[in-house]
């Protein structure tokens, strides 16, 4: 039964506003559940309690093998609705109109999510941030963000929001688990991981539906004054987000099925290059990622290799999945920018010199011949 989970969503969230949005004639958007565990609570919030026409919902029945979906929301597998949200900006002008305001995908098993708006794509490390920064309107009435927390790989831009508005945040490892320690002892209300996960503390773990009626939410709260016909959109809001607390331009190069041995040397690598790099570059620093739990002291080692820039922008390295098949290599570059004129750009070319820099400390393509990684995202 989806009743227990619809209960908790009203104590959470204000769905009289979500339905207020939902029924504006300006308003319309897309869930797709990817033919996984998210539909039929997608389909009973969404239409039975907040009103949407059925047809905003895509893939909504749960099928044994997802109908031939693969259930990771990013954008290559969540192919339909990247589509039709023009993400990549391929429609012609006259048909941009056409396009919903709002679109959101579920995962396999529901935890995951991805958010876009008409032909933008919300990172998932913007998209904790954006939800912190708008938690007074999304947790329950009367409940205080104390802090947030995001797994190490995840962007900064959720640190940037703590700073500026005074609330604690922590930096875990890799992993939901290490929230759960921070969330039982009342120090931390939303999580987030770069991988499109994010929540609240109202479960132990990632809730992907809950993140899109918290979008959702933030969207009612913006346009509670707004006239039919200037609808205040995602890509507005996160503009704005932008313009207040700067933006982290970030990708992530994943290099799969690496032979364990030369893996193993691309990380002896790196670790050569801490003082040429807190050398050449004053204020930085560069170290292994280890993690002291703050509430029961349990140490966790060598979860990442971090090089990072005095304003937060980084590069990491992270190795994960050794097996008879390899060992995965991430590399994650992370660039960091507040001034209005810098804002816009895109990500390749923000990037582009911090990427050089992190292929360089890691001499990847001599050591493991690799060319370039196997996926970015």
């Amino acid at each position: 039964s989806t009743k227990d989970y619809i209960n908790l969503m009203k104590e959470q969230l204000n769905f009289d506003a979500i339905k207020k949005l939902i029924s504006r004639p300006d308003f319309r958007f897309r869930y797709d559940a990817m033919n996984a565990a998210s539909g039929p609570y997608a389909v009973d919030i969404l239409i039975g309690h907040l009103g949407a026409d059925p047809s905003s919902l895509l893939n909504c029945t749960p099928l044994p093998d997802f109908g031939g979906l693969h259930p990771d929301p990013n954008l290559e597998y969540a192919e339909q609705l990247v589509k039709i949200m023009d993400v990549f900006k391929q429609k012609p002008e006259n048909e941009v109109t056409d396009i919903p305001e709002f679109g959101a995908v579920g995962s396999g098993d529901g935890d995951r999510n991805m958010i876009l708006g008409r032909r933008f794509f919300v990172t998932p490390s913007d998209s904790v941030a954006v939800i912190t920064a708008y938690s007074h309107v999304i947790l329950p009435k009367g409940k205080k963000l104390i802090g947030v927390a995001r797994s190490m790989p995840t962007s900064g831009a959720l640190d940037k929001v703590a700073q500026a508005e005074g609330i604690k945040y922590y930096e875990t490892p890799t992993g939901w688990k290490f929230f759960g320690n921070l969330m039982d002892s009342g120090n931390v209300q939303i999580c987030g991981e770069e991988s499109f996960g994010t929540s609240s503390d109202h479960v132990r773990q990632k809730d992907g539906l809950w993140a899109v009626l918290a979008w959702l939410r933030i969207l009612a709260h913006r346009n509670e004054s707004t006239e039919v016909g200037k609808l205040i959109g995602v890509e507005q809001i996160v503009r704005e987000h932008w313009a207040k607390y700067g933006r982290n331009y970030y990708q992530r190069y994943d290099y799969e099925e690496v032979e364990t041995e030369a893996a193993n040397k691309v990380l002896a690598q790196v670790m050569t290059k801490f003082d040429w790099f807190m050398s050449q570059y004053p204020g930085s620093k560069a170290d292994i990622f280890d993690y002291t739990d703050p509430i029961d002291h349990s140490i966790s080692k060598n979860q990442g290799i971090r090089f990072v820039f005095q304003d937060g922008s980084r590069v990491v390295f992270r190795k994960s999945g050794t097996s008879s098949s390899g060992a995965t290599i991430r590399i994650y570059f992370e660039k960091y920018e507040s001034a209005p004129d810098r804002l816009d750009l895109d990500p390749n070319d923000a990037l582009k010199e911090i990427i050089n820099l992190g292929l360089e400390l890691s001499d990847i393509k001599n050591i493991t011949g690799r060319v370039k990684p196997t996926v970015i995202t």
